[in-house]
């Protein structure tokens, strides 16, 4: 990985920094987008001195914010000319119902609108990288998720877990149709499913009873690092050269939803996220 540049948002702890960790000892260029930057910096200190890696740096982005991950963006390309990897790892959970600074519902907004948008900014970049990769860490729950149409952002019997895993499964599907819209593009797009891990997930609800279970349960999950092998596998495999629009688990690929194999819902829901984001123009992508 020496010489190629990495983005991993949500990477100041869990997944998302053992990730960074793991493809920063493999001598990447890692950016940390994270959306906070004092905690961003102290992870970004930890894994400089544990890899003697010093291309690690820290740039924030909140994907719960149209704005920011445009600021996040711009100030990229600013720095960088070119971007080999893109891992969309940042997720959230939310134990009540609430909206984003764009008014979008949260768990959609980060899970799904926020990747689908930061992916947007930077395809140009990735295009003129290529052969370069998008990874969405999305979750196992997602194979027994369901989403409506008629009301995507759960106005009605919001359940959090229930919310975050259809959010999961909207970008598992969204990943799918992105890999079939960039064929020929030398841009590469699949999903990765970490499995049961061990990280502030659902401490971090606002939710007591999920932060006591999810503690609770602790010794039966599996380690961040753990779980970072199959994020890493799919960034960097010289076995997944070519390969887009699958879903790999413990570095297996698997079996998804019949839905993320709807063409029409797949189109669906991309229309809605250009919706959602304000964004009016007939770009395939």
């Amino acid at each position: 990985m020496e010489g190629k540049v990495v983005i991993v948002t949500g990477s100041n702890s869990g997944i998302g920094k053992a990730t960074a960790k793991a493809l920063a000892g493999m001598g990447a260029t890692v950016v940390m987008a994270v959306r906070n930057r004092e905690r961003g910096e102290m992870a970004q200190a930890e894994i400089a001195e544990e890899t003697g890696n010093k291309s690690v740096s820290v740039m924030v982005c909140d994907l719960a914010s149209r704005d920011s991950i445009k600021r996040f963006a711009e100030e990229f390309k600013k720095e960088y000319d070119r971007l080999d990897v893109l891992i969309n790892n940042a997720g959230a959970v939310f134990a009540k119902r609430r909206l984003s600074v764009d008014g979008i519902e949260s768990s959609m907004a980060v899970n799904y609108i926020g990747p689908f948008l930061l992916t947007r900014e930077l395809l140009p970049l990735l295009k003129a990288s290529a052969p370069s990769r998008i990874v969405n860490v999305s979750s196992g729950l997602s194979g027994s998720a369901e989403f409506d149409f008629d009301d995507l952002q759960r106005e009605t019997g919001y359940k959090g877990m229930q919310v975050y895993a259809g959010s999961k499964l909207m970008l598992t599907t969204y990943t799918l149709e992105l890999a079939k819209r960039l064929e020929g593009s030398g841009v590469t797009a699949n999903v990765v499913e970490p499995g049961f891990v061990a990280t502030n997930l659902g401490r971090n609800s606002g939710s007591l009873l999920n932060s006591v279970m999810f503690t609770l349960v602790r010794p039966m999950q599996i380690t961040p690092g753990k779980a970072a092998e199959n994020t890493v596998y799919a960034a960097t495999s010289p076995d997944l050269e070519g390969v887009t629009g699958k879903v790999f688990s413990k570095k297996q690929e698997k079996e998804t939803p019949p839905i993320t194999h709807d063409g029409e819902a797949r189109r669906r829901l991309w229309e809605e996220a250009l919706r959602l984001l304000g964004i009016d123009d007939n770009s395939p992508l």
